[in-house]
Formats: structure tokens, sequence, C-alpha cells
């Protein structure tokens, strides 16, 4: 079975740091791109970064470009996102997620999901 198991959410201050991982399973991890998806309460689940399969490319959203870093290891099939400069909006669940399209940014182009983790963000 595919599994995508998320974790590192957590409470933390504004203007503090936190790293999500995504550990996958069921698939050939290393021939997937590689996403993060959040989504705030009340609200759709949006874009946040993307990794292509060899690595050497990402992308991020606006909102948390130049705060965020995404990476993969294909020896341990995990999937990173660092979140730097932390704000109170960017409280949501956030969501990994596999594609195997070259370069998917919507969340259609996804073919398997994991189950979220809960980054809170205080003032």
């Amino acid at each position: 079975d595919v599994q995508l198991q998320a974790s590192g959410g957590g409470l933390v201050q504004s203007g503090g740091s936190l790293r999500l991982s995504c550990r996958a399973s069921g698939f050939t991890f290393g021939s997937y791109a590689l996403g993060w998806f959040r989504q705030a309460p009340g609200k759709e689940r949006v874009f946040v970064a993307v990794i292509n399969a060899s690595g050497r490319r990402t992308d991020y959203a606006d909102s948390v470009r130049g705060r965020s870093t995404i990476s993969r290891d294909d020896r341990d099939n995990t999937l990173y996102l660092q979140l730097n400069s932390l704000k109170p909006e960017d409280t949501a669940v956030y969501y990994c997620a596999a594609s195997r399209r070259t370069w998917p940014t919507s969340r259609i182009a996804y073919n398997y999901w994991g189950q979220g983790t809960l980054v809170t963000v205080s003032s």
C-alpha cells in the first residue's frame, strides 16, 4: 500500500522554525516529483512547494518563498520542508504529496497524499 506519513508539526512562536518530514512507502519514491500543500482553517488546500524527481529543481509559493526550503532524501524515501521566520498566517495543516508528472504545481497533478501535520504559529 502507498503511504505518506507527514510529521514535524507543532506549536511554535512567531519567528520560529520547524522542519516537516514526510516518509513514503509503497511506490518508487525516486521517480516521483513531490510537493507540500497547506490548508488553513476554513480555506482551500493550496500549493506551498515542489521538488522534481531528480531534486535539482524546486519552486515555492510566494507566501513562503525565501523562508522555506524543500528537499528530499531518496535513500530514506523522505521529503522535507524547512519553515523559517514563521508567521501566524502560516498556521495550517501541511500535506505532502507525490506525483508522476514531471513538474506538478496544482492539486490535481498529484497521485498520492499524506494525512497532514498541523502547524500552529502563535503571535
